[in-house]
C-alpha cells in the first residue's frame, strides 16, 4: 500500500468552507505558528502563564502599566473598575483616588483686597492635599467662583478651608468687598414660549459672545439646561441672556441652580504615611510588610470607573480614569493614594506622556468642565502642572476636525497617533510657536474601540469597525484576515471599548481580545496575527488588560481562569507550559483533505505521528489526541474516528476508515508538556466508489 505525507498549509482560514480549505487549518485554540526554513508555519502549543500575584483583584482590570523608578525598582500598575493598585516585589498596594460629590448650603467669606476665600462645609475636613471643583457659579465679594481650586487648611479645621480666587489664566483676583458667611448662587428666569433664558449672577463679568457653562442639567420652565451657551445679550452687571435649544413651557422667575445648593466635587489626597507605615525597601509606601492590600482610610469614597489610561512621567505614575481628571502617584513621596493634578483638565477620555519632549497629552478633554470628545490638550514641556497656553510656554490645544470622537491615542514611532471613529491623524512635535502639527493620514480607517491599537517593531496595528489595518512605510494598509467570519460575525458591538490589543514581541504576534454576542458583554475570545508569517489563528481566552514585554519581563495580562467569568487575576505569560498550573486545552482542526481525486473512496489503515514531544533537552512527555472526521460529501455530517492517544512511543495508529474527505483534529490537555507538529504520514489504498 502506498504512503504519503500529511502536509499542512500554515495559518487558520475560517472564511473558506472546510472542503475549500483543503490541507489548511480551519479551527484553532491556544496554539501558535513558528517559522521554519521554508517560511512555513509549524503549529505548536501556545506558551502558558502563571499568576503575577497570588490573590484575585476585586473587579475587572482594564489597564496595566509597567515602569521603573530612579532607584531601579520595577512596578506594575493595575487600573481596575474599583481600584488603582501597584505591585512591587510580591506586594500589592491600593492607591485608588478618593472623592465625593456633595450638595451643601452657600457659605463663603471674603476680605476686600484679598484673593483668599474661606469656605465653610461642615465635617468635610479638607486639607492641603485636597481639591474642590465648584460646579455651581457663586458670586461673593465681587468675585465669581466656578471651577477647580486647591484647598488649603492652615488651621486644620474640620469645617473650613481656603481657596484662592483666580481668573482664566490662573492670576489671583482680589475681592472688592468683605463678606462673612455669604455668597449668592446663579439663578434663571424664563418666559413661556420663548427660548431666551435670563441668567442672574452678581458681577458676572460676561460680554456678548462669551461662553457660559452649565455642568449638570437644571430644568427651568420646562427647558433642560446643560452644556455651553453663548451669551446673546448683556442686560447689566448682574444679568445676561442665553438662548436655549427649546422654548419654555412656562414663565419662571429667579429659579436657583441646583435648588439653591452649591455642588462641590471633592478630590481627596492623602499626605505622607506615618513613619514606619509601609516602609519597605527603597522608601516610604514602597513594598511594605506582608502581601495583603491595605486600603487607604479617609474621606469620601474610592473612585469607580469603567476604564483607565496609564503612563509614567519618569518615576511618576500618570493615571486617568475614563471621563475624569488626571492623577499622579510618586513612589518616593510616600503618599498612599494617587492625587489629582489640579491644573490639568477636569474631564478627559484618556492621556499619555509624549516623548521625547515629555508632555502629557489628554484627549476627549475640556476647558470648562464640559467634555469635548474631539479636543486634544497638552501640558508644557517638562511641566505637567502648566496647561494654560501663553507665549512663554508650550502648552496648547487642538480640535480634530473630522469624526464624532477621539477613540484612542498612542505614542508611535516619532509621533503621536490619534484615532477617531472615522480616521487616523499624526501629531508631530514642531516646537514653538505652534508646538504640534496635525496631519490626516487616513480616512475611513477609524478605530473600533479605546484599546484596539498598538505599536510593535515600528509598525502600528489596529482593529477597525470591520477590518484590521497597519501603518508602516507605505501608509495605511488593510491586513487581509482569513478568519473574518469568526470575529466580526460574533462581535458584541455594544461593548467594543472592552476590546484589548495584545502585542507579544517575543513571538512576533499581536492579538485582540474581544467580547462575543454569547458571553454577556465581556471579553471571552481572541484573534491573533503573526506578523512574521502573515498568518492568523483564534481561540477562547479572557484578557481584559495587557502589556507587552516590559521592565518586568514577558507580557502580562489580566483576566479570568479558563472556563470561568470570575475571579480576576493578573498573569505573566510565556512563563510555563500550563494555564496557571492547570491543563491548557490546545487544539487545531484542519479542513477536508481529498484522499483521492474523482469519486473514488480511499481506505486509510495506518497513520504515523511525527511531533516534537517536549522542549529541547527536556522531557518528551507530551500526550496528544488525534481524531479523524470522515465524510463522502462536503455537506455530510462527518463520522468521527478516535480520539487516538499519541505520545513519543506511539509508532503508528490504525484508524481503518474509508471515505472521500477527511479532517483531522489534534488536541492536548496534559500538564507540564510541549508539542509541535512535524510531518505525519499515512498509508492508503483505493476502496471503490460507493
Amino acid at each position: 500500500m502506498p504512503h504519503t505525507a500529511l502536509k499542512l498549509i500554515p495559518g487558520v482560514d475560517q472564511n473558506r468552507t472546510p472542503a475549500l480549505n483543503e490541507a489548511a487549518i480551519s479551527e484553532s485554540n491556544l496554539v501558535r505558528f513558528i517559522p521554519d526554513r521554508q517560511g512555513l508555519g509549524l503549529v505548536q502549543k501556545l506558551g502558558g502563564w502563571t499568576k503575577f500575584y497570588p490573590s484575585p483583584v476585586g473587579s475587572r482590570v482594564r489597564c496595566l502599566w509597567a515602569w521603573e523608578d530612579t532607584n531601579s525598582y520595577s512596578y506594575l500598575a493595575a487600573g481596575a473598575e474599583t481600584t488603582l493598585s501597584y505591585y512591587l516585589d510580591g506586594n500589592r498596594w491600593n492607591i485608588t483616588p478618593r472623592g465625593e460629590t456633595v450638595n451643601t448650603t452657600v457659605d463663603f467669606s471674603t476680605t476686600a483686597g484679598s484673593s483668599t476665600v474661606t469656605v465653610t462645609d461642615v465635617g468635610r475636613n479638607a486639607n492641603d492635599y485636597d481639591d474642590v471643583w465648584i460646579q455651581t457659579p457663586i458670586a461673593v465679594g465681587g468675585l465669581v467662583l466656578f471651577g477647580l481650586y486647591q484647598c488649603r487648611n492652615p488651621i486644620s479645621s474640620p469645617d473650613t478651608y481656603q481657596i484662592t480666587a483666580v481668573d482664566a489664566l490662573g492670576t489671583p483676583l482680589a475681592a472688592t468687598s468683605t463678606v462673612s458667611n455669604g455668597g449668592t448662587i446663579v439663578n434663571f428666569s424664563t418666559t413661556n414660549l420663548s427660548a431666551v433664558v435670563n441668567v442672574n449672577l452678581i458681577n458676572h463679568g460676561y460680554e456678548i459672545g462669551y461662553t457660559f457653562t452649565i455642568l449638570f442639567t437644571n430644568t427651568v420652565g420646562g427647558i433642560p439646561l446643560y452644556g455651553n451657551y453663548i451669551v446673546s445679550n448683556v442686560i447689566d452687571a448682574n444679568n445676561f441672556e442665553i438662548i436655549a435649544k427649546n422654548t419654555a413651557t412656562s414663565t419662571v422667575s429667579n429659579q436657583d441652580m441646583n435648588g439653591g445648593d452649591v455642588r462641590f466635587r471633592y478630590y481627596y489626597g492623602v499626605g505622607p504615611l506615618p513613619f514606619g507605615t509601609g516602609f519597605g525597601i527603597g522608601g516610604f509606601g514602597r513594598g511594605g510588610f506582608g502581601s495583603g492590600i491595605a486600603p487607604p482610610t479617609g474621606k469620601g469614597t474610592t473612585l469607580v470607573t469603567t476604564d483607565w489610561t496609564l503612563d509614567n512621567w519618569g518615576q511618576i505614575l500618570i493615571a486617568t480614569p475614563l471621563n475624569d481628571g488626571i492623577y499622579e502617584w510618586n513612589p518616593l513621596t510616600g503618599y498612599d493614594t494617587a492625587s489629582l493634578i489640579s491644573e490639568a483638565p477636569s474631564v478627559n477620555a484618556g492621556s499619555l506622556v509624549a516623548m521625547p519632549q515629555r508632555q502629557i497629552i489628554a484627549w476627549g478633554s475640556t476647558f470648562d468642565g464640559i467634555q469635548d470628545p474631539l479636543l486634544i490638550r497638552w501640558s508644557d514641556v517638562n511641566d505637567y502642572q502648566t496647561w494654560i497656553a501663553t507665549t512663554t510656554n508650550q502648552a496648547g490645544s487642538y480640535r480634530i476636525p473630522r469624526g464624532s470622537r477621539i477613540v484612542q491615542c498612542i505614542q508611535g514611532p516619532q509621533q503621536t497617533l490619534i484615532w477617531t471613529d472615522v480616521g487616523v491623524y499624526a501629531m508631530q512635535y514642531v516646537g514653538p510657536p505652534y508646538v504640534y502639527q496635525f496631519n490626516e493620514i487616513g480616512i475611513g480607517v477609524g478605530l473600533i474601540g479605546r484599546k484596539a491599537a498598538a505599536s510593535m517593531n515600528g509598525i502600528v496595528y489596529w482593529m477597525g469597525p470591520s477590518q484590521f489595518l497597519r501603518l508602516g512605510g507605505n501608509g495605511v494598509e488593510t491586513i487581509p484576515c482569513p478568519i473574518w467570519d469568526v470575529i466580526f460575525q460574533d462581535l458584541d458591538l455594544d461593548n467594543v471599548d472592552k476590546i484589548r490589543v495584545a502585542p507579544n514581541s517575543r513571538f512576533g504576534e499581536i492579538a485582540w481580545y474581544y467580547p462575543t454576542l454569547s458571553n454577556g458583554g465581556e471579553v471571552s475570545h481572541y484573534v491573533k496575527y503573526n506578523i512574521n508569517l502573515n498568518q492568523w489563528d483564534y481561540g477562547e481566552l479572557c484578557r481584559t488588560a495587557w502589556i507587552n514585554e516590559s521592565v518586568l519581563g514577558p507580557p502580562i495580562g489580566a483576566g479570568t481562569p479558563l472556563g470561568t467569568t470570575t475571579p480576576n487575576y493578573i498573569y505573566q505569560h510565556e512563563t510555563s507550559q500550563n494555564a496557571d498550573g492547570n491543563p491548557m486545552p490546545s487544539s487545531f482542526q484542519t479542513g477536508y483533505f481529498v484522499i483521492a481525486e474523482a469519486d473514488l473512496k480511499m481506505f486509510v489503515d495506518q497513520v504515523w505521528p511525527d511531533m516534537k514531544w517536549g522542549y529541547f533537552n527536556g522531557t518528551d512527555s507530551a500526550q496528544l489526541h488525534l481524531t479523524f472526521y470522515v465524510a463522502d460529501y462536503p455537506g455530510d455530517t462527518p463520522r468521527a474516528y478516535g480520539p487516538y492517544a499519541m505520545s513519543k512511543n506511539t509508532q503508528f495508529i490504525t484508524p481503518r476508515f474509508r471515505g472521500r474527505l477527511v479532517s483531522i483534529k489534534i488536541d492536548s490537555t496534559d500538564v507540564d508538556s510541549f508539542w509541535r507538529i512535524g510531518q505525519m504520514r499515512y498509508r492508503f489504498q483505493p476502496d471503490g466508489k460507493f
